[in-house]
């Protein structure tokens, strides 16, 4: 029998970065798709739209910003779940589903906090290729969208769709982390080993139960972090907007985005089961 290991805090945010090289040109369809009004192109459409105009490269606009993102957001929102869940149960054992709940609530609502300026450039980024020339913000890279924004637009605008970032925060890494040890633990409860097709079927689960969750408010977070100044008078402003489309407005994208965030929750596990297996903390 191997060493029983433990992931160290900063292994979710390594595993996610590498997640996000993989999944980025599905996260740049799926903002182009939230952001349109009018809702008409499908995704082949879109992609097809981006490659033509703009190059392949072109789907890859705003990486450097979504690593960003995910070293501030998913390294916050994993570390604090895997301190505090490691803290609870030292030597790995499992704890309660409810605990694990409200662990990832709180570590998904500090990680959405944390990650808010980088989550605003990545959109920023992403939809800079669908407007016309003279209206494109043509940041050279993360850090470069960063400055300006606090330049240019001061700091609070760093922070704007901070709200719900964090209420999308809370059911992602609900859906994400919880449901994931959980499917987990039941996996091997009935018998399965502790090897690549659990964290898959477990990464799975988890994924579509963050979809599903998030899916109304990462539209609303979308349009806020990509709206003009002043464009909306508020969250509430905002939502009845949304809303004009009909119910099913809340979850425009939503097959790009579980395409995007299936694949993307798939890796980030592996990763991180790679992680923990190769250099995690043997538990005492």
């Amino acid at each position: 029998m191997g060493e029983r290991r433990l992931a160290r805090w900063y292994f979710g945010g390594l595993a996610s970065a590498g997640a996000a090289c993989c999944t980025h040109p599905l996260d740049l369809l799926k903002v182009h798709l939230q952001t349109q009004q009018e809702g008409r192109l499908s995704i082949l459409k879109l992609t097809v739209n981006i490659v033509k105009q703009q190059g392949i490269l072109a789907l890859y606009n705003g990486l450097s910003a979504s690593l960003v993102r995910q070293l501030t957001y998913s390294t916050t929102r994993f570390g604090i779940y895997e301190i505090a869940k490691q803290s609870i149960a030292p030597s790995g054992d499992s704890i309660p589903f409810y605990q694990r709940v409200g662990l990832a609530a709180v570590a998904g609502a500090a990680g959405g906090f944390v990650g808010t300026p980088g989550d605003l450039v990545n959109v920023r980024m992403q939809n800079d290729i669908k407007l016309s020339p003279e209206l494109r913000r043509n940041y050279k890279h993360a850090l470069d969208g960063l400055i300006r924004v606090y330049q240019e637009e001061g700091l609070r605008r760093l922070f704007s769709g901070a709200s719900t970032a964090t209420g999308r925060a809370v059911l992602m890494t609900i859906g994400q982390l919880s449901f994931y040890d959980q499917v987990k633990q039941f996996l091997l409860s009935i018998g399965m080993l502790d090897n690549l097709t659990t964290h898959f079927l477990s990464s799975l689960t988890a994924g579509a139960v963050a979809t599903t969750l998030t899916q109304p408010l990462d539209v609303l977070k979308t349009r806020a972090m990509n709206a003009k100044p002043g464009e909306f008078r508020g969250l509430w402003h905002l939502t009845t907007y949304t809303a004009k489309l009909g119910p099913l407005g809340f979850f425009k994208g939503y097959v790009p985005a579980f395409v995007r965030l299936g694949p993307h929750t798939i890796l980030t596990f592996v990763f991180l089961e790679q992680l923990r297996k190769n250099f995690g903390i043997v538990s005492s």
